[in-house]
């Protein structure tokens, strides 16, 4: 039975079961689940290639998690998983294969689609990154004026920016430290002027992330910073020298004044929120180098085959997507908060947000109906210490029920500081033991707090958490990372029998501004046909600049 064909989630009897142990677990405290397994730490926790999953601080037991291992297997996880790594076009609407595992799969391998061995492909490409970053990073690639580029400034939206800049920042310490990296999205025109605002034209090297090279936003920025670049050198033959694309129109790229020999290209089955180790990638490549990025993509692929082949109840991305699926549909929760214990994590929550979002936020199932349960969660946070200063307040004593992910490393990245790191992880454990036990009223009591404060300081705890700890920050970690949450993502829209790969909820504002834009500056516009409310608004817009 394909997935199309398999009954609604909801009328499983996998999802009746667990509703009666959600009714079974009632009240039941962490506290009161930990005094009666004392082998509950060990139990509940899976661990992979020295990244380390602990669960056992969320609202379940070993019956749940049976429940649930027992509700992937009924929803064809093992199938559908099957199905994406043979290249098979799982993207029903799009009629398109999903293949980033290929993006890491190793030379040799091979991945077909249409008869054309994919992982061929990929590689060639990686060949063409790696030949390219190298000549840029030894400086024998010089701008117009003949000057060393100093300067890499990826231009491009969505998954095209997000990636690329979330694993530039992540991987920091690994980046050389002549090159000063910079990424544009918004088409604001502040975002790009303050990117390149202080940088040398005749050292800057600007990359232009757009598979179609006609997203908007990507091609207005790139104009501009066209301009720029010709203001400052003069001569049209620099864009040549100072611009790249990572594209698949080359027709398009060369009307631009982009050598197309200078174009990075990937595929259809590539979606924007998968494509950071590919050519998409090229901007964290100049950083990095290489050699890091190759192992950024075994990090990658490591995670891929634990997917693959891990017995559910063993599976990170498997347990992770299923416990979401526990709080999500089974106790209310609305959001998932991440939290990484790492400032060079500190995009990693926005980056988690396109892929989580984008992918599940669907009411729709396969089947062309609308979907009975809750999907994805708003997904939100901001590194720690931070996060603990402005909104745990909510987390921790507030009326809303989030389930967190924290993340966390054993030993400091490369330069950092070794007390400030035992500081930070001091603070890691800590949350993750408040935030399940609280502090009831009598231990409040008990440490001489007046009796009139004593119900503000009580914690309720019951706040689950689930702890990812890895080794340190590296290249091969932050792969692996990326991965499990990709394949945690693509098990619960498996479950909830949705499209994880497309994203039309994107294309209607696109369209109506297309339409707006033009409203907006047009000498003598047609007369308005929008609502009350948009068309008093472009009215007013009107005015303001004179139009």
């Amino acid at each position: 039975m394909s997935v199309e064909e398999r009954p609604a989630v909801e009328t499983r009897p996998e999802w009746a079961a667990l509703a009666q142990h959600r009714d079974r677990l009632g009240k039941t405290s962490l506290r009161a689940l930990f005094a009666a397994d004392p082998g509950r730490a060990d139990t509940l926790t899976a661990e992979v290639d020295g990244l380390l999953m602990d669960y056992s601080k969320n609202l379940l037991d070993a019956e749940v998690v049976q429940a649930l291992v027992d509700l992937a297997e009924a929803s064809g996880v093992r199938e559908r998983t099957e199905a994406m790594f043979r290249g098979e076009p799982i993207n029903i609407t799009e009629g398109r294969s999903v293949l980033h595992v290929a993006l890491r799969a190793p030379r040799g391998t091979r991945i077909e689609v249409d008869g054309a061995d994919v992982v061929e492909q990929v590689h060639e490409v990686l060949d063409r990154m790696a030949a390219f970053a190298e000549r840029v990073r030894s400086g024998r690639w010089t701008g117009h004026t003949g000057r060393r580029i100093r300067n890499i400034v990826n231009i491009g939206i969505g998954g095209s920016d997000l990636g690329p800049a979330m694993a530039t920042q992540a991987l920091m310490a690994y980046g050389d430290p002549s090159l000063t990296l910079r990424f544009v999205s918004n088409v604001d025109g502040a975002d790009i002027a303050t990117a390149v605002r202080d940088l040398d034209q005749s050292e800057t090297l600007y990359i232009v992330v757009s598979k179609t090279f006609t997203t908007l936003e990507t091609l207005t920025n790139a104009r501009t910073a066209r301009r720029l670049l010709l203001e400052a050198l003069g001569d049209e033959a620099a864009v040549g020298k100072h611009f790249v694309a990572v594209s698949t129109n080359a027709d398009e790229v060369r009307k631009f004044g982009i050598d197309t020999d200078n174009m990075f290209g990937f595929w259809d089955w590539v979606g924007g929120r998968y494509s950071m180790d590919s050519a998409v990638g090229l901007s964290l490549m100049l950083s990095i180098g290489p050699d890091n990025f190759r192992a950024m993509l075994d990090g990658f692929h490591a995670m891929d085959e634990h997917f693959r082949t891990a017995p559910f109840a063993h599976n990170l991305p498997v347990l992770m997507a299923l416990i979401g699926i526990w709080h999500n549909n089974f106790h209310g929760a609305q959001t998932l908060a991440v939290l990484p214990y790492s400032q060079y994590l500190a995009r990693f929550p926005a980056y988690l947000q396109q892929l989580d979002m984008e992918s599940n936020g669907k009411r729709v199932g396969l089947d062309g109906r609308p979907v009975q349960v809750e999907t994805a969660p708003v997904v939100w946070g901001e590194p720690g210490t931070n996060g603990q200063h402005a909104f745990f307040q909510l987390i921790h004593q507030g009326t809303k029920l989030v389930p967190c992910d924290f993340i966390g490393f054993l030993r400091p990245v490369q330069g950092q500081l070794p007390d400030h790191h035992d500081l930070l992880m001091a603070n890691f454990f800590a949350q993750t033991e408040a935030l399940a036990f609280g502090r009831t009223a009598d231990e409040v009591a008990a440490a001489g707090v007046p009796p009139e404060q004593v119900t503000h300081r009580v914690f309720p705890g019951n706040r689950p958490t689930t702890t990812l700890l890895g080794q340190s920050l590296t290249p091969y970690a932050l792969g692996q990372l990326v991965a499990l949450y990709e394949h945690k993502v693509f098990t619960q829209g498996v479950i909830w029998g949705i499209n994880s790969f497309d994203q039309w909820g994107v294309e209607l504002g696109k369209v109506l501004a297309g339409r707006i834009a033009d409203e907006l500056v047009a000498e003598d516009p047609p007369a308005l046909a929008h609502d009350a409310s948009t068309n008093a608004l472009i009215g007013r817009y009107r005015k303001a600049a004179g139009r």
